[in-house]
């Protein structure tokens, strides 16, 4: 536990940034409850306009974590509202709260709100992307994938992908463009293709989410794995991964970029020579890929 405690502390404080935004607001409840879990903030960006294009943007904690969204404007959040794109920053469940699919209901949940209030906190909901790193872009990934996705069975496991939280059930939960930040998606392959971290034990990240060892939970896996829900509808996906990654091998984004692929469905792997599970790749060239990818997706161009 603690080399996963020191795992989080390091994506969060990898960079730091001065926040520059016309209005904000913290704390928002998402879910219609009074849960931390359930809080959301929301930053327009310095220029002002009548409304903008969002990104939800999904901290890492390896989902051990239920009030992190803070961290996010603390690398990639940053450069997304300077790009002049609204930055939602929600909390979400961790896997000690609840287990999966606990946490994509809560960001389906997001979507759903923040189509459903849009008006009110200025948002254009032409245009809502997500971006989140490790856990987070797990999250995104499966945001992405599963997009109509309500009831699903995989063997014998079965998972309400969509879920019930909030008052605003009736919205779409689909997104525009996915930006994941070398986030897991195969669990049962993460041992076996390059990871210095072990999966497979029961108190791993991922063994603590779907409740249970994951090799002994393999069809909780699959419905916890983005790749499972893929179609040709998807949105375009970017997806940026460190080589030398200890914790969440490269392997992961590899097969999920083949999964799009073979469904036609834009994707692009920036695979980043020498960097890690952060270091290396929180920097402006790749924020710029980002930024040029969201923007890309808004206006429609290939």
């Amino acid at each position: 536990m603690k080399r996963i405690t020191f795992i989080i502390l390091s994506l969060i404080y990898l960079n730091s940034f001065g926040q520059h935004y016309t209005k904000s607001w913290k704390d928002l409840n998402y879910a219609g409850d009074s849960q931390e879990y359930h809080m959301l903030d929301i930053y327009l960006p310095e220029i002002e306009k009548p409304s903008y294009p969002a990104v939800i943007v999904i901290y890492g904690s390896a989902w051990f974590s239920n009030n992190l969204k803070g961290s996010v404007m603390q690398n990639i959040g940053k450069p997304i509202l300077d790009a002049g794109f609204a930055v939602i920053a929600p909390n979400h469940r961790s896997s000690v709260d609840a287990k999966f699919p606990a946490q994509i209901n809560d960001i389906k949940a997001v979507v759903r709100f923040i189509r459903a209030n849009a008006e009110k906190y200025m948002i254009d909901t032409s245009f809502i992307g997500v971006s989140g790193f490790s856990s987070g872009g797990h999250l995104s990934a499966l945001t992405g994938t599963s997009g109509g996705v309500e009831q699903f069975i995989v063997g014998s496991a079965t998972a309400s992908i969509e879920g019930d939280v909030g008052s605003f059930t009736s919205f779409n939960s689909s997104v525009d463009a996915v930006v994941d930040w070398f986030g897991p998606t195969d669990f049962l392959v993460m041992d076996s293709c390059g990871s210095n971290m072990v999966h497979n034990p029961a108190n791993s990240p991922e063994s603590s989410l779907v409740g249970g060892t994951i090799q002994e939970n393999k069809d909780k896996c699959a419905l916890a794995n983005p790749i499972t829900y893929i179609d040709a509808n998807d949105p375009p996906f970017l997806i940026l991964h460190g080589n030398m990654d200890p914790l969440v091998p490269h392997c992961n984004s590899e097969l999920l970029l083949k999964a799009l692929q073979n469904e036609k469905v834009p994707a692009q792997l920036v695979l980043v020579p020498e960097a890690g599970h952060g270091p290396g790749l929180f920097e402006e060239k790749y924020y710029k890929m980002m930024i040029d990818f969201f923007n890309k997706a808004r206006y429609k161009q290939p």
